[in-house]
């Protein structure tokens, strides 16, 4: 048996046959010559006043539909929609990825969640019963619908009454059978069933959903044939309350409704487009592959376009034009950025220089950027064109001599901002490729790596019961940490661009603060986290007396952490919005939830108090519980006088409070300065930032406020390491860079860090100090070579005696490909 719970080959199995099998029913009327609208089977000419005609046009060669034999009519038609259905898959095109990924990404989405959604929803048996019940009449009351209209045109000699019953009984017959084949392929048990994970190839029929398939088939053949707005409405309407019952009926999974709703419209759709007269009415339906075809060409600015990787030379190249004021639209607080929006960043800093020449390096950035950007700038003249490039091949060995901190839940970390990659002391490695490609409005970015890290030994008894007494858990059994070899996506998403609107789903990096070295609420400091996301490309502004807060942008997200305990599979979800009501000013509100997971439901009002309501989690019961909400408030600042020199920001959180202006002395905060450049020396530049989590209140104490709740105990972390700020829990520290710009994109950097936590968190509290030299140098255009050398101090007697120390050193070697074109 497969479970869905633990996604690996059936289950991308399961959703690679599911997307065949759509595919063939959306391309079924396509491999038949009779594909246009024009009716074969039955073609007799009618009457558009909707009355059977008494003769028979004497161009025409087909039986009146008042003659047809229907039984023999629908064997006919049965056959041929069946052969359509089986055999389409070998008309699949390139073109169609369009529409079938984002189709497989929401199906593998509700595979992955589907049984934390059926858990968390009412096991009552009444209630069950009663929405079994209402997903069965609401069948029947699609079907006898239908039926009626077949029978009662023989009445009132009603041809169109007569098709829309016919065809409404065809698609669900041809609906009925190939869902009876799936299902009893795929085996899957229900909610109820086994151990309530779904398991693939088990003993069940659950996967897709009958009721559904058959319910938006009917539903589909109705609203077509009669397109106004109410049957529209009462037909999907009834077929969408199918659908929910289902759920609730506790007898599918969403995926079950998701892909058996798919399956019963793209059969209504075939059966329709094949066998619909269009002279007795109804409208066109065009299938979606046909629709994706004839309509996404998009414009250069709605093109397909994947995200720029935190660790690209574009971001602090994009920065400093920032911060001397030659770029005014960029949000450094909602990041990753598209290579679009870079690309717009770059054509305003040269707008810029053209109204204020600079020769200290600034032309020099901006060339680089077109350079990098020059496919960008090539589809706004001539037009977005499918575009398949490996983006870099990249390996990197590190040395660590001493002993590392690696537990940023507790000690902290000795390599912070690093993905979440494993690393351990003596010789680790990570060996990996970046590649993208754009079609149409699409884009899917991959980024796959080997890792390897050494083993170590796990902590002792002593400091196993200091981490269960601060996180109040169990204590756990001595783990050592195994030899580390694996292949490891980093992220791997689809995105899709819509009037500049980003659309994307799957594991993607997301940097929420200003801050060169920490965000606090999500960094690069862990793996990224699987998600929906919606972006905006471009800043937009609020209408009337609103405009006046300057263009703005947004970001959403609603995803899913891995490896957490306490409790295991919790979702979070985030949303926020910047805005510039002068160029010189940036602020930015933010706010984070994280909630559902073992023990707590994820309902339909846990869900909406997630995202609104504002009172103490401690109000509600476990089944509507919105979980733990943090607020976020940002901003940034080019100071009067040094306007082209000197920026201060700041990025600040407050756990269950709307906003940390709202609640100051709860806040935890990370102020920084930026100094672009110096007297005389305009390649060298200065930044320092300082930053707290260990907050003057008594909830502070113990570490069990910023980064911990009294429900979620590993709060914030994904696979073990904090997904926002390195400082951790009760910590107070401060960073310092400063790199001196040898061109555009070679630099070398002196770094410094001091680490202090609490010793009411951490018994005795601990001191870390660490200096570093890195040096980055691109060879050309395709070779890229980055050096580090990282010396660290720690002491924290509670893990060993003494003063600890340790040598870090690290070669990376890069090989940036050009191009090429599918």
């Amino acid at each position: 048996m497969i479970s869905k719970s633990h996604w690996g080959l059936g289950s991308s199995l399961v959703v690679l046959a599911i997307l065949l099998l759509v595919a063939g029913i959306a391309l079924g009327q396509e491999q038949d010559p009779i594909a246009t609208g024009k009716n074969t089977n039955m073609n007799a000419p009618q009457q558009k006043n909707d009355q059977e005609p008494q003769t028979e046009s004497p161009s025409s060669n087909a039986v009146p539909v008042a003659k047809r034999n229907w039984a023999v009519q629908l064997m006919k038609d049965f056959g041929g929609d069946q052969v359509s259905i089986w055999t389409s898959p070998k008309n699949l095109r390139f073109s169609d990825a369009s529409w079938l990924i984002p189709v497989g990404g929401i199906t593998s989405a509700l595979i992955v969640t589907d049984a934390t959604y059926s858990n968390h929803i009412s096991h009552n048996p009444s209630t069950m019963s009663h929405y079994n019940t209402l997903s069965t009449a609401g069948v029947a009351a699609l079907a006898g619908g239908a039926g009626a209209m077949w029978v009662l045109s023989y009445k009132n000699h009603n041809s169109h009454w007569r098709e829309t019953g016919f065809l409404a009984g065809e698609a669900a017959i041809n609906t009925f059978v190939v869902t009876e084949a799936v299902k009893y392929g795929f085996s899957r048990d229900r909610p109820i069933q086994g151990n309530g994970n779904g398991d693939f190839f088990a003993n069940g029929v659950s996967f897709p959903s009958e009721h559904s398939s058959v319910a938006w088939a009917i539903a589909g053949v109705v609203a077509h044939e009669y397109p106004g707005p109410i049957p529209k409405i009462l037909a999907y309407g009834l077929a969408g309350l199918v659908s929910y019952s289902r759920l609730r009926a506790r007898q599918h999974f969403p995926s079950d409704v998701f892909v058996g709703g798919i399956i019963g419209d793209m059969i209504a759709q075939n059966v329709y487009s094949r066998h619909h007269d269009p002279e007795l009415g109804g409208e066109e339906w065009q299938s979606i592959s046909q629709y994706f075809r004839n309509h996404l060409h998009p414009s250069a600015g709605s093109a397909g376009t994947p995200f720029v990787p935190l660790d690209s030379w574009v971001y602090p190249a994009i920065e400093r034009l920032a911060a001397r004021g030659l770029v005014h639209s960029e949000f450094l607080g909602l990041r990753p950025w598209t290579r679009i929006a870079c690309a717009n960043f770059t054509n305003e800093a040269a707008e810029s220089l053209e109204e204020r020449p600079d020769t200290t390096q600034m032309d020099g950035i901006v060339a680089d950027l077109r350079a990098e950007f020059a496919a960008e700038f090539a589809a706004y003249e001539n037009g977005p064109e499918n575009i398949a490039k490996v983006e870099s091949v990249y390996t990197r060995v590190m040395g660590i001599s001493g002993t590392p901190l690696t537990d940023s839940y507790h000690f902290g970390q000795t390599i912070t901002n690093d993905n979440g990659r494993p690393y351990q002391e003596g010789i680790n490695n990570v060996t990996g490729f970046s590649a993208y490609t754009n079609f149409s409005r699409f884009s899917i970015f991959v980024d796959g790596e080997y890792q390897h890290a050494p083993s170590a030994a796990g902590y002792p008894l002593s400091v196993r019961q200091v981490i269960a007494n601060v996180d109040q858990n169990p204590l756990q059994p001595y783990q050592p940490v195994a030899t580390t070899n694996q292949f490891v996506i980093q992220q791997a998403y689809l995105s899709t661009n819509i009037e500049s609107w980003n659309f994307s789903f799957g594991r993607q990096q997301l940097y929420w603060g200003p801050d060169y070295g920490s965000a606090f609420l999500f960094s690069d400091n862990a793996l990224p986290i699987y998600t929906f996301r919606l972006s905006k490309i471009t800043p937009f502004y609020l209408p009337w007396i609103m405009k006046y807060l300057g263009p703005m942008s947004i970001d959403l997200f609603f995803g899913r952490t891995q490896g957490n305990e306490f409790p295991p599979r919790p979702l979070m979800h985030g949303e926020k919005i910047s805005f510039k009501p002068t160029e010189n000013v940036t602020l930015g509100f933010s706010r984070t939830t994280t909630f559902g997971g073992e023990g707590r439901a994820m309902t339909p009002s846990a869900i909406f108090h997630s995202y609104f309501s504002f009172t103490s989690s401690f109000n509600y019961a476990s089944w509507d519980n919105p979980g733990k909400r943090n607020g976020g408030f940002e901003f940034s600042y080019r100071l009067p006088f040094v306007r082209n020199w000197l920026t201060l920001y700041a990025d600040s959180m407050t756990p269950d409070d709307p906003s940390p202006i709202d609640a100051p002395r709860r806040a935890a905060v990370n102020p920084g300065i930026y100094l672009s450049k110096f007297p005389h020396f305009n390649k060298l530049d200065f930044r320092v930032e300082g930053i707290y989590t260990d907050i003057s209140t008594s909830r502070s104490n113990g570490g069990q406020y910023i980064y911990w709740e009294t429900f979620y105990h590993d709060l914030y972390t994904n696979l073990g390491y904090i997904m926002g700020s390195w400082v951790g829990r009760e910590g107070k520290g401060i960073q310092a860079w400063s790199t001196y710009w040898f061109n555009p994109k070679s630099s070398l950097q002196f770094a410094y860090r001091n680490q202090r936590v609490s010793s009411d968190f951490i018994p005795k509290g601990e001191t870390i100090h660490d200096g570093s030299v890195n040096l980055n140098y691109w060879l050309n255009k395709e070779w890229n070579v980055s050096t580090l050398v990282q010396y660290e101090q720690w002491n924290a007697p509670v893990l060993a005696t003494g003063l600890q120390k340790n040598w870090t050193s690290s070669v990376e070697v890069q090989y940036w490909p050009k191009n090429w074109k599918k």
